[in-house]
């Protein structure tokens, strides 16, 4: 592991999902701990998204930004909002130049799939349709997302396929979740690494599925087909438990003819790229921001 991140391992809270509500607390201390970013180049604006119920959302502009991505924060299905997602969304939109719609969906347990999907869905129509009045280039407009957020953003792509619903030009999947069955070499063998364990990815998904079984728009490994899909940047971290899950899924898009972009950065854990005095933390982030201009640059 990272020696710098390795250092810090000693003070990451327990990794447990068992209590929603204790989880809240701790995920939203930890996210006020993290250095405020700098948001003085772009106006931010908070939004209710109209849908059944309203979406919350966090709108990042950057000057003169025209692209625009639907950004889904991480947190096990179970965690987080538009303010413990604001250091990063924040950082995302100064680094990449790209407007950044940080969506505050439906948690749970006590809004189980398919409520989170809907939500991320209803904020990628909105922006669509509103291109004109939120300044945004209609054919720029991606998906993308940390973690849980990141598999919600992989469905988001998929059902946008099957809807024939607004057009996604990337994906953006910084260590996604994408597979609850946990048969991966990786899902095996990575099972008490930190921030993420295996007991932690089973409890977000058993929350997030309910008594509903396991479909392609809940977990996207499950799709049959990837064909048509978005271009992806998918971003692996080397000791996580989703990290083979990931490389698999890039794998088959590009066997679907989908064009992919596959980073897995040596040496860090899950969500390690938190640790912003980390050099590799910095690498992390600077290339997620970067793959972003990139895709969606005129």
């Amino acid at each position: 592991m990272d020696p710098e991140l390795e250092a810090f391992i000693p003070l990451f809270p327990r990794a447990d999902l068992t209590d929603p509500v204790t989880a809240r607390k701790s995920f939203a201390g930890l996210a006020a701990a993290v250095p405020a970013p700098d948001t003085a180049g772009m106006e931010i604006e908070d939004r209710a998204v109209p849908a059944d119920p309203g979406v919350p959302v966090r709108i990042y502009r950057p000057h003169g930004a025209q692209a625009a991505i639907v950004w889904l924060h991480g947190g096990g299905f179970v965690m987080g909002d538009v303010d413990t997602e604001h250091p990063w969304a924040a950082r995302i939109a100064g680094l990449s130049g790209v407007i950044v719609i940080s969506v505050g969906y439906r948690l749970a347990p006590e809004h189980p799939f398919p409520a989170a999907l809907d939500d991320a869905y209803a904020v990628l129509v909105w922006a669509a349709e509103h291109a004109a009045e939120l300044g945004i280039d209609p054919s720029r407009i991606a998906v993308g997302g940390h973690s849980s957020g990141a598999g919600l953003a992989a469905a988001v792509a998929l059902r946008a396929r099957d809807q024939q619903g607004p057009p996604i030009c990337f994906q953006l999947l910084n260590q996604p979740g994408l597979d609850d069955r946990q048969e991966t070499w990786s899902a095996r063998t990575f099972t008490e690494t930190p921030w993420l364990t295996r007991d932690k990815v089973a409890d977000g998904w058993r929350h997030y599925l309910g008594s509903a079984p396991a479909s392609p728009y809940a977990a996207a490994a499950r799709a049959d087909d990837l064909s048509g899909l978005p271009p992806a940047h998918i971003a692996t971290a080397e000791f996580c438990p989703n990290r083979d899950e990931d490389i698999t899924y890039a794998v088959r898009l590009l066997q679907a003819g989908v064009s992919v972009e596959l980073h897995q950065w040596p040496g860090t854990f899950h969500g390690s790229q938190a640790i912003l005095s980390a050099e590799v933390s910095q690498r992390q982030n600077a290339e997620l921001a970067a793959a972003l201009r990139r895709a969606l640059a005129e």
